[in-house]
């Protein structure tokens, strides 16, 4: 699913929303999720699953072209760890 398929089937089951409001309640909380993890938080959605984000270590890497050596940056990346009952949903 895209997020414009995510906002059409919001509207589809609140048609007294306007589709323009669903589209900035869905940005708000996508950018509300990506504000906390930017500033080393976490986000949890009970029963659906928590976002974190985790560091990666420096490395040398490769070019996947070239076969060349890289030099890759230590970095964050984002992380979900879905909860127990999406886990379920998931292995029925």
């Amino acid at each position: 699913m895209i997020r414009s398929e995510l906002v059409q089937m919001l509207a589809e089951q609140n048609p007294d929303l306007a589709p323009r409001d669903i589209e900035a309640i869905v940005a708000t909380f996508f950018d509300e999720i990506s504000k906390r993890l930017a500033a080393g938080g976490r986000v949890e959605l009970r029963g659906f699953g928590a976002f974190s984000t985790r560091a990666r270590d420096a490395r040398t890497g490769r070019n996947p072209r070239t076969g060349e050596l890289v030099d890759v940056t230590a970095k964050r990346v984002p992380y979900f760890k879905p909860g127990k009952e999406m886990r379920l949903r998931l292995n029925v």
